[in-house]
């Protein structure tokens, strides 16, 4: 059985222009699961680059309002809505959030895309609310959706079981609440928001922006014992070395696999 793959499509947090917003999907035989998409249309051309046919994606999940994560759907919905009335999209797209999303993704298409397109959305585009605690069955994993209980705006993670077993969760874009520990117990695979170094901390500021440096989420997942961190949505001041910098501080406080990917990344799970 072919393993899995994390399709890393972006890396950066908001303000990156270096490389492109946080988001991605997971990769099972032909279809993704993909969640988020950046700020804007810069992911259709991630997405040619990787290879990734919209075609094979029917299900995303959006995790919060903020424009680094939302904007770039109205891009996929604009894609999809163009190739169904094409003839050259199967089946139905399925866009997951929690409830206070739907109708802002509802309204930004509204103001943003023909009405052709926009008409799209409750005929073959649906936008399914998700509680926190929910079980959704998603290609062929059981998605349980859960509030990272962010201070600013809402926002839920996920955690699934993947087909070797392992379990998998994401945390969001902020870091790791212990009251959520009851998700994230047990995970082979942590996904979780590394604002900068914290050698770097007093210039990037990330604690006020309510962040984490890579210390605490190397911290996080040793107290957790996560045999695989993946650690992203960072600043984008020194990409060319950002990998190798990010892994010599991390392994003093995380002793599992620390991956710190690149935009463009596929990694076997």
């Amino acid at each position: 059985m072919d393993r899995e793959e994390l399709y890393v499509f972006g890396t950066g947090n908001a303000q990156a222009t270096r490389c492109y917003n946080t988001c991605f999907a997971i990769k099972d035989g032909k279809e993704y699961f993909m969640v988020d998409a950046g700020g804007g249309n810069g992911i259709l051309r991630i997405l040619d680059d990787m290879g990734v046919d919209i075609n094979h994606i029917h299900h995303i999940f959006v995790t919060h309002e903020h424009t680094d994560h939302i904007l770039g759907i109205v891009w996929m919905v604009r894609m999809v809505a163009t190739a169904m009335r094409k003839n050259a999209y199967e089946g139905n797209l399925n866009i997951y959030c929690h409830e206070g999303l739907v109708e802002t993704i509802r309204t930004l298409c509204c103001l943003t895309m023909q009405k052709k397109f926009y008409k799209m959305i409750g005929e073959r585009i649906l936008l399914t609310p998700v509680q926190d605690g929910e079980t959704v069955h998603i290609l062929d994993y059981d998605v349980t959706f859960f509030d990272i209980l962010s201070t600013k705006a809402k926002q839920y993670g996920f955690t699934m079981t993947l087909k070797n077993g392992r379990k998998f969760t994401c945390c969001g874009d902020e870091p790791y609440h212990a009251a959520c520990l009851r998700y994230v117990k047990g995970s082979s695979w942590l996904l979780h928001e590394a604002f900068c170094l914290y050698a770097d901390r007093d210039r990037f500021e990330p604690y006020e922006k309510h962040h984490s440096t890579v210390k605490e989420g190397c911290e996080v997942a040793e107290k957790l014992g996560v045999e695989n961190l993946v650690l992203w949505h960072t600043e984008d001041k020194n990409l060319a070395q950002r990998k190798a910098l990010y892994t010599a501080e991390g392994k003093a406080f995380y002793h599992g696999n620390l991956l710190v990917p690149d935009d463009g990344e596929k990694i076997s799970l």
